[in-house]
């Protein structure tokens, strides 16, 4: 696929972010990052609207698509899906093990990810500190922690073999810290998520646009400003 028109990824480094970037080292895929800010509302930009409407990224842009021509893709879990059957790679060799990979990735689009992304919201960036929402959230997240700590008892990957259903679930743990969780709590589990973190193209995917994010990650005022932007939240001087 060397002589291949390179694939759009529009990206900013977050677990649904890594999930595609991850899977395109993973599968060889020639592609370019398009920076999407979302701390200064990149994504509200007609632009960007015009191939992810629901105003989240990533999203991706395939000059090759399906019938030679283009082709964008919004929600992070069919872009998978899609370059699983693009490129046949990591979505199961037979009926039954493209099953298992979709039940896998169907849990983390609607259970890991939306209430790890809760748990996280209401820990770190919640103005007004919630305790019962901190509470609900993190422990719905140790729950699904335990789910896959014991679907993972015997096996390394979640799924018969390596594929996108790992993909998808690893950078939802990668700030498992900030999620209220303890991974010597679910040995299986952590075993996987290190197994997963040695493998070059998943390092290499997860390191993507690392400098995009400056110093969101500290009590800032372009942390501020960038609340104020993806949550609603008034910007305090």
């Amino acid at each position: 696929m060397a002589d291949q028109q390179p694939i759009e990824l529009y990206y900013y480094p977050t677990p649904n972010g890594w999930k595609v970037s991850i899977a395109l080292e993973e599968m060889g895929l020639p592609y370019v990052m398009k920076p999407v800010m979302i701390g200064q509302g990149d994504q509200f930009k007609p632009e960007f609207l015009s191939i992810s409407p629901n105003n989240r990224m990533p999203a991706i842009i395939d000059p090759d698509g399906p019938d030679g021509k283009p082709i964008s893709v919004f929600e992070s879990g069919a872009i998978l899906q899609y370059l699983g059957r693009k490129t046949g790679k990591f979505y199961g060799k037979d009926e039954r093990q493209k099953v298992a990979v979709e039940e896998w990735l169907m849990w983390q689009m609607g259970g890991l990810g939306p209430m790890a992304g809760q748990a996280h919201h209401f820990r770190q960036y919640c103005d007004e500190q919630i305790a019962y929402a901190i509470d609900r959230y993190t422990n719905e997240v140790n729950r699904l922690y335990g789910v896959t700590n014991k679907r993972l008892e015997g096996r390394d990957y979640l799924a018969d073999d390596y594929s996108i259903a790992d993909m998808a679930c690893w950078g939802w743990i990668v700030p498992f810290e900030r999620q209220g969780q303890n991974l010597n709590d679910f040995p299986n589990l952590k075993a996987w998520f290190e197994r997963m973190g040695e493998r070059p193209a998943v390092q290499k995917g997860f390191e993507l646009g690392r400098e995009l994010r400056g110093d969101l990650a500290r009590d800032s005022e372009q942390t501020r400003k960038a609340k104020a932007v993806l949550f609603g939240q008034k910007a305090k001087k």
